[in-house]
């Protein structure tokens, strides 16, 4: 978008002109503007892109969903979103969440306590719940996580074949490392309503406290333990006995760490991950740009599947 495209865009979500407008940077998706109107709220405006713009398989109508998630979170208690203003088929406005992004926090602020907050945010998140497993639309979906989760690796696989994407592992591994805990999977009979994106880009803080959640335009309804991958990108939360966001969580929903958990801690670590090297093309992204960017997100796929079809009894972290 440009700023004549973000004007038109309030004028015709507000009648209103615009006393500014910044593009945001930090996403790889769509187009992100800090609105100021002129009847001085400040918003934000999220952009669609071109239609004829080729997407991943769970990247279908990102706007509405974004609209779709801030309208079930809304009401979430302790979970601080955005307020839903305007949407229409190419963009959403928002309202504005003060904070810095805690990717962008001077060194030396308290990280801890922003964490630990986030953990209990989203404890209260998840206590939303649906009436399916998956994503909403046309996009994989189930009666039950099992095959929801199932369908979602999938469609992922089938991207990555779409894309020309060659994987670290052989797609039938990958399929094989979830078929082999579908049992485990069937433990979880409620759909949480998931973030999914929790990297430190989208934690919001202000005065040394949480301020927002923001980007939820990727939430799908499962298993809360979901999301604790993001939070702790390229690392194991639970081999950390006390991180925060996982303290704080407890302290609003205790939970018991035990191999069944890390199972599914892994499903799901190898899904982002998984996502993560599918996307690679779709982003305009070269594994040679950041090889170690590239290696280590490879690494990871690739040992996950070997501990999830790793047989219990060899598995030293039970």
């Amino acid at each position: 978008m440009t700023y004549a495209d973000v004007a038109i865009a309030a004028r015709r979500a507000f009648d209103l002109s615009i006393a500014e407008a910044t593009q945001l940077n930090g996403g790889s998706f769509g187009s992100v503007w800090d609105v100021l109107l002129s009847d001085d709220r400040r918003v934000v405006l999220k952009c669609a892109p071109d239609p004829h713009v080729k997407l991943l398989t769970y990247e279908a109508d990102m706007v509405g969903e974004e609209a779709n998630y801030l309208r079930l979170a809304g009401p979430a208690a302790g979970a601080p979103t955005a307020e839903l203003l305007y949407v229409d088929d190419e963009f959403v406005f928002m309202s504005h969440l003060p904070g810095t992004a805690l990717s962008d926090l001077p060194a030396g602020a308290d990280e801890q306590r922003i964490r630990e907050e986030s953990g209990a945010a989203i404890a209260h998140l998840h206590t939303v719940t649906g009436d399916f497993f998956g994503y909403a639309g046309a996009r994989p979906r189930a009666a039950n996580w099992p095959d929801a989760f199932a369908a979602i690796i999938d469609a992922t696989l089938a991207d990555a074949v779409a894309w020309g994407v060659v994987l670290p592992v052989p797609p039938e591994e990958i399929s094989a490392a979830v078929a082999a805990h579908r049992d485990l999977l069937a433990t979880i009979t409620t759909p949480s309503l998931l973030h999914f994106d929790l990297w430190d880009g989208n934690v919001l803080a202000e005065g040394g406290h949480l301020s927002g959640l923001v980007d939820g335009e990727r939430y799908l309804w499962g298993d809360p333990l979901v999301d604790f991958v993001s939070p702790a990108l390229f690392r194991d939360m639970l081999d950390d006995p006390d991180h925060p966001f996982a303290r704080g969580y407890a302290k609003v929903n205790p939970f018991t760490i035990d191999h069944g958990v890390r199972n599914r801690l892994r499903l799901y670590q190898l899904y982002l991950y998984l996502l993560m090297i599918v996307e690679y093309p779709s982003r305009g992204m070269d594994p040679a740009d950041d090889p170690d960017r590239w290696d280590t997100l490879c690494t990871l796929v690739r040992t996950r599947v070997e501990m999830l079809l790793q047989p219990p009894d060899r598995d030293p972290r039970q």
